[in-house]
């Protein structure tokens, strides 16, 4: 017997209780964590290392949407990055990955971000941002939807990366 296939996040009926633009923010994550897991949470250590004629791993991809988010999230409270912060990003390229760390820290990251995201939702999303050393004009709700438009455009790249590493031999889906 087939299992039903469930809509997608945004057409549950879930997160009435968070203002639009914050549950549209959650339903694009929730949607973004669902397709990693479905697309690259079987991968073992070599797949999601794997960077195909040179290209970034699946696993960069998804540090980076981990990562990002919260880096998103701290501009959108109008705070700087912190030295934390900046040494993290400073590793999102690293070679090795371990799966189960990676989906933990994606994990982690998705589960806070929720709690965030909740919060600021029910601001004035015309709040004026800054993002960045340049301080780069912005506005809350600005942040807020790039946080949920740069988090599917990794996912994206992410999915594609493993659709090439499986469709790979082997001995291709090394550094390239």
């Amino acid at each position: 017997m087939t299992e039903a296939k469930q809509p997608e996040p945004w057409l549950r009926g879930t997160l009435a209780e968070v203002p639009a633009v914050g549950r549209a923010v959650l339903h694009a994550l929730e949607a973004a964590q669902e397709d990693l897991v479905k697309w690259c949470g079987a991968f073992d250590k070599r797949q999601l290392n794997a960077r195909p004629n040179g290209a970034a791993s699946v696993a960069f991809h998804i540090r980076h949407v981990a990562r990002s988010i919260d880096r998103l999230l701290t501009y959108a409270e109008g705070r700087p990055l912190d030295e934390k912060q900046i040494a993290v990003f400073r590793t999102e390229l690293d070679p090795e990955a371990d799966p189960v760390e990676l989906f933990q820290e994606l994990q982690m990251a998705m589960a806070r971000a929720g709690m965030r995201i909740r919060i600021l939702a029910g601001s004035d999303l015309e709040t004026p941002r800054r993002v960045g050393r340049k301080a780069l004009p912005t506005s809350l709700g600005g942040l807020l939807v790039h946080v949920a438009d740069h988090t599917q455009r990794h996912v994206g790249q992410a999915i594609a990366t493993a659709k090439f590493v499986l469709g790979s031999p082997a001995d291709s889906t090394g550094s390239g």
